[in-house]
C-alpha cells in the first residue's frame, strides 16, 4: 500500500489515516475532529490559492491548512465514496 501525507492527497481521492505526526494542542484538535487511525478522508477541493484544502471527514467537510495536513499520515485508498468511519 502507498503511504502519503494528507497535503499530497489529490482532489477526489481517498485515504485512511495511518497516524498523526503532530503533538500537543494540534494533535488533540485533529483527534477532536475525528482524525484517528482508520478514518477515511477524501479531498473534495482546494481553495484558489491551493491552501487550505477541503476534506470530507466522517460526513463533514473540514478545511485544513497545508502545514497541518503535512502531519497526517494516510494509506492511499479508492476514489470517492462512502464517508463512514469504516
Amino acid at each position: 500500500m502507498d503511504t502519503l501525507t494528507l497535503d499530497n492527497l489529490s482532489v477526489n481521492r481517498c485515504g485512511r489515516v495511518a497516524g498523526l505526526l503532530s503533538g500537543g494542542a494540534m494533535r488533540r484538535r485533529m483527534i477532536d475532529l475525528g482524525i484517528v487511525e482508520g478514518t477515511k478522508i477524501e479531498c473534495v477541493g482546494r481553495s484558489p490559492s491551493g491552501d487550505p484544502s477541503a476534506y470530507m471527514i466522517r460526513g463533514a467537510v473540514i478545511a485544513i491548512r497545508k502545514r497541518d495536513a503535512k502531519n497526517i499520515l494516510l494509506v492511499a485508498s479508492s476514489v470517492g465514496g462512502n464517508y463512514g468511519t469504516h
